[in-house]
């Protein structure tokens, strides 16, 4: 998923903002005015949208000119380098005529550009954003200070990925023994006409899912009991070196500003049950032994797909990169998605997510315009989304036909966003850091302590 690199960018973000935020919110004075803008389209009215992801271009080319013709207007996309993606949008609402009315963002950057005036409060007149449209998860990832300030476009999170033919393989010889085992102990079954001993049984899917592991405790039982093919080298294995992947084990007990991410007052990192999740995940490193600093996502998805791994935990990319292997042949494998394991039977996990917006530009001066283009990209714009970007509506209503990406949608329901505060931006190097020397082998209270006490000093 590549989320390192974009956490280590949110520190910068927020350093940067702290010195602007003041500018931003005290009147903006620096705007151009309405008519210098309409002086670039005097036939229509015309908003600018900037986005950074340069795989959406193609799409959201073809949504700007639809909606346009629909509503005889004009929308100009500008892609725009992520690397100072915020600042640059500050910068040119204050300074060019062309201000961006409305943009793509992270959830976790609302808070800033909220606080800098880039973002407004929707107006949702359409009534969409409740949550006949879209999860809670959704609509809590663009919620700052009890305002929606943004309309949820996109997600990631994580789920099992599990290789369904060796899973199948390994639920038709767990049937067939318990058969013989049946057939042993009730007398007169021997020679049975019709029972040749070579019937194959037929498996449904639900009897593979049944098979599919719930928690941690579960997999390590699997694990043990597991007669792997000579082609497997592990049961599971992820990339332990990303937070995206580790942090479903501490996601349901570690608070870091509540479901909207926004309250500083609503910390909780150090408490029994984060322990011993953390417990649980360093004990994992003793039975699958994955070294940190040789294991990367793309490496472990190829592993997959070389059929070298029953289970292991990716991001929505992962189904597209399986069926295109399928097609070229590369791929020899049936495989399924699942919700990720609970870390214990008494543990609950919770996996983490991002979701990415649409925002309102709060110096924008067509807003109105601005909203109902929001509106039509998150609602009315949605088929073949996946396809064409591979990205995941966080829209309750699609990919409502394909299996696998609702398996995501599943897991992003119950997953926890990204949180938006400034004062804890930081909050992840730490935690990864954490992460790295507890599965490396260090004392998790000690870890976890520190860890709190870190994030805790710098919002008191």
């Amino acid at each position: 998923m590549g989320l390192k690199t974009r956490l280590l960018s949110v520190g910068m973000i927020a350093c940067l903002l702290a010195g602007t935020c003041y500018v931003g919110l005290s009147g903006m004075e620096m705007r151009q005015e309405p008519e210098e803008i309409q002086e670039a389209a005097p036939d229509k009215e015309t908003i600018y949208f900037w986005y950074s992801d340069s795989s959406m271009t193609d799409y959201l080319n073809s949504a700007a000119v639809t909606f346009g013709q629909e509503n005889d207007v004009r929308v100009i996309p500008k892609l725009v380098s992520d690397s100072a993606y915020l600042e640059e949008i500050h910068r040119a609402s204050l300074e060019d005529k062309q201000v961006p009315d409305v943009y793509m963002l992270s959830n976790d950057s609302l808070g800033k550009a909220y606080l800098a005036g880039l973002a407004s409060r929707i107006q949702d007149t359409q009534g969409l954003c409740t949550t006949e449209n879209f999860p809670q998860t959704a609509l809590s990832a663009v919620t700052y200070r009890d305002k929606l300030v943004a309309y949820p476009y996109y997600y990631e999170t994580s789920a099992l990925l599990y290789n369904k033919t060796y899973l199948e393989e390994w639920t038709a010889a767990q049937l067939t023994a318990q058969k013989e085992q049946e057939g042993e102990q009730e007398p007169g079954t021997e020679g049975n006409d019709g029972d040749d001993g070579d019937e194959r049984l037929e498996i449904t899917q639900q009897q593979i899912e049944a098979g599919i592991p719930v928690n941690m405790d579960e997999l390590l039982a699997f694990a043990d009991n597991y007669d792997a093919p000579e082609n497997v080298e592990a049961v599971l294995k992820w990339d332990v070196s990303d937070i995206f992947y580790n942090y479903y084990f501490v996601g349901e007990y570690m608070n870091v500003g509540g479901e909207a991410g926004d309250d500083v007052k609503s910390i909780d990192i150090y408490n029994d049950e984060a322990k011993r999740c953390l417990e649980i995940y360093q004990a994992l490193n003793q039975f699958f032994s994955i070294d940190a600093d040789a294991v990367d996502y793309e490496t472990v998805l190829q592993e997959f797909i070389e059929g070298k791994l029953v289970f292991t935990v990716v991001t929505p990319d992962a189904v597209e990169v399986l069926e295109q292997a399928k097609e070229e042949g590369t791929f020899a494998y049936e495989y399924g998605v699942a919700t990720m394991p609970m870390p214990s039977a008494e543990l609950r996990g919770r996996s983490l997510s991002v979701t990415s917006s649409v925002v309102i530009n709060g110096y924008s001066d067509h807003k109105e315009l601005a909203n109902e283009f929001a509106a039509f990209l998150t609602e009315d714009y949605l088929d073949n989304l996946y396809e064409r970007t591979g990205k995941l509506s966080a829209n309750l209503s699609a990919n409502t036909d394909k299996e696998h990406l609702m398996t995501f949608m599943e897991e992003y329901k119950n997953s926890i966003s990204l949180p938006k505060m400034i004062e804890t931006s930081n909050f992840w190097i730490h935690l990864e850091v954490a992460f790295a020397r507890i599965w490396a082998g260090e004392d998790v209270e000690t870890q976890l302590q520190a860890l709190s006490a870190q994030i805790l000093s710098q919002v008191e």
